[in-house]
């Protein structure tokens, strides 16, 4: 791994950079189609539909109301727009790496969105699943608990520290710029 350049063009990070870019662009496409589909799924007749709610074995049956097709898609397209935001700026600090500069400023102010938008995105699926095991399944689907928690929040913690160590970078590269 020595000799694999990690910086720069035709670097580690410019691959990465790229692999970013089809991802951000697939998400784009999905999350499009999604919006397309929550704004179909306020006009479409919601007469005699189902929805089967199951966890292992059992199932039970409920009435696919409009309500409940809307906050469906709505929280996809919210879950998929929350990662599209957090690729967004993963693909702004790696064009930083890719051009050889990873204590760019603004990298720091990207970092923090992203850890602020991954810490939204968490909570939002947290309380979404929350909302359909007591309403929508109760007894059948089981509200997560706060362990599950636990790794997203370290992920989170580790963002937020990783943005201070890119501060720090910027703040030292701007005295040894300073430095004659």
């Amino acid at each position: 791994m020595r000799n694999v350049r990690t910086m720069g063009p035709g670097s580690l990070s410019s691959f990465l950079k790229v692999v970013l870019d089809v991802a951000w662009v697939l998400l784009g496409l999905i999350t499009g189609a999604l919006l397309i589909l929550l704004v179909v799924a306020i006009f479409i007749p919601m007469t005699n539909l189902n929805i089967t709610v199951s966890s292992g074995g059992d199932g039970r049956q409920l009435p696919l109301t409009r309500g409940l097709l809307v906050f469906g898609v709505g929280a996809l397209t919210a879950y998929f727009g929350g990662f599209m935001l957090i690729l967004q700026g993963l693909r702004k600090i790696f064009r930083t790496l890719t051009a050889g500069d990873p204590f760019h400023p603004d990298n720091v102010r990207r970092l923090r969105q992203i850890g602020l938008t991954l810490a939204l995105v968490t909570g939002g699926v947290w309380v979404a699943q929350g909302f359909v095991a007591a309403r929508l399944a109760p007894g059948i689907m089981d509200p997560q608990g706060f362990g599950e928690l636990l790794t997203p929040i370290f992920s989170v913690l580790i963002v937020f520290v990783l943005a201070e160590v890119f501060r720090e970078g910027a703040r030292l590269r701007r005295e040894s710029e300073l430095t004659i």
